[in-house]
């Protein structure tokens, strides 16, 4: 019985033998910890997502497509990092379980210990007879023995009745502790719940994405909104893409005129820009618009794939750019020398920042569906000085 008690995280700690240290302090402080688990359990429930308010709020920017697609990727995002703390949660809390069930079990030994004291005590006392500690007295051969045997007495009561009260905490305090690990339990039950709660909400954001683009697309082949329109937010990301290339391309011949050394491509092989991929969605080059009868340019290729699948640098180089736009959504954009650079579009999470310096078939970001896009795809672009090329030049199905 020497065994530790430790019921519960930050609870008292309790010896075998020294009962007395579960106290009205400790009792109080275990009932604190599970008012702290109900509340931990009722922030749970009010932090998921409302996605009747997030669609309502939606509405109001339906009138801006550019202005609804970032908030809608926001509201995603946020819910995406909720469903992973949620996670990260649950996985706590699993620990936290089977910690607190072996606290609780230790627990159940102490008070099991303390029983069987008690039952020893009562059983002498018992087997003893009614007139065992008077005889004891009364049988003193002096003054002295008498209240040597006196003050043995008291501490054989004082100790019984210490016996008694730790064993009434000690109920007390196991009591809490199943009430803890119930709560622990619930809010696992809860948290699980949540996770499916935000997944739904996410597919609910998504499944409305994908329909208000649509709708989108087929308002432009009736001819409600004009093909200028359409292909305006193509020309803002060209001009956003030349514009970050002229950047580049001023600040190598900084370096040029004060170093002479500058990133140059060597002609590699590119690595295939994604760890797994389902079809091509769609691929390179000039194609009809199936109502309007005008030829459109598809600057890079699509590759559908699951979302979170690793994306990679597809050569050496160094990221020009890792941001949002509301067409190319999480974007990277990699400089690999001689005027050639790499875009991969539409990720649900980026890896690097500009600046960073990446190895071909790094990882650099996860697939997803942000900005114009209505499915989990990477879109797959090179430019070599200034104009799109085919990446079928550079990689190979």
């Amino acid at each position: 019985m020497a065994a530790t008690l430790l019921c519960a995280a930050g609870g008292a700690r309790v010896s075998a033998t020294n009962l007395s240290n579960i106290t009205s302090e400790s009792i109080q402080e275990m009932e604190n910890q599970i008012d702290n688990a109900q509340n931990e359990r009722d922030q749970l429930k009010n932090g998921l997502s409302d996605i009747r308010k997030l669609v309502q709020q939606l509405e109001q920017e339906k009138k801006d497509l550019k202005n609804y697609v970032v908030k809608l990727d926001e509201n995603m995002a946020q819910i995406e990092q909720k469903i992973a703390d949620l996670k990260t949660q649950i996985a706590n809390k699993e620990a936290d379980i089977v910690e607190a069930q072996r606290q609780l079990e230790n627990a159940l030994e102490v008070e099991a210990g303390q029983y069987e004291a008690m039952s020893s005590r009562i059983r002498f006392s018992y087997e003893r007879g009614e007139n065992y500690f008077l005889d004891m007295i009364m049988g003193a051969s002096s003054f002295a023995d008498f209240l040597n045997r006196s003050f043995y007495m008291e501490q054989v009561a004082e100790y019984d009745n210490q016996m008694l009260v730790s064993f009434i905490q000690t109920r007390e305090y196991v009591e809490l502790c199943k009430a803890r690990l119930e709560e622990d339990k619930a809010f696992l039950d809860e948290a699980k719940a949540g996770v499916e709660t935000e997944q739904a909400a996410l597919e609910e954001l998504m499944n409305q994405k994908e329909r208000e683009l649509n709708a989108y697309e087929q308002r432009i082949s009736t001819g409600e909104q004009s093909i200028e329109e359409y292909e305006a937010d193509i020309k803002a990301q060209n001009e956003l893409i030349a514009a970050l290339e002229k950047a580049v391309e001023d600040e190598k011949k900084r370096i040029l005129a004060s170093s002479g050394k500058v990133l140059t491509y060597d002609g590699g092989t590119f690595k295939f820009p994604l760890a797994s991929y389902t079809r091509v969605s769609d691929d390179y080059g000039m194609r009809p618009h199936p109502t309007l009868f005008v030829q459109q340019f598809h600057n890079g290729v699509d590759f559908a794939s699951p979302k979170g699948t690793a994306i990679y640098a597809a050569y050496d180089g160094i990221v020009v750019a890792a941001d949002y736009s509301s067409t190319m959504g999480n974007y990277v954009m990699i400089d690999h020398g001689g005027g050639l650079y790499t875009i991969y579009m539409h990720a649900s999470k980026l890896y690097v920042k500009k600046d960073d310096v990446v190895a071909r078939g790094n990882t650099i970001a996860a697939v997803g569906s942000t900005g114009r896009s209505t499915g989990n795809h990477l879109h797959f672009s090179v430019r070599l000085n200034g104009e799109y090329v085919s990446p079928w030049n550079y990689i190979s199905p």
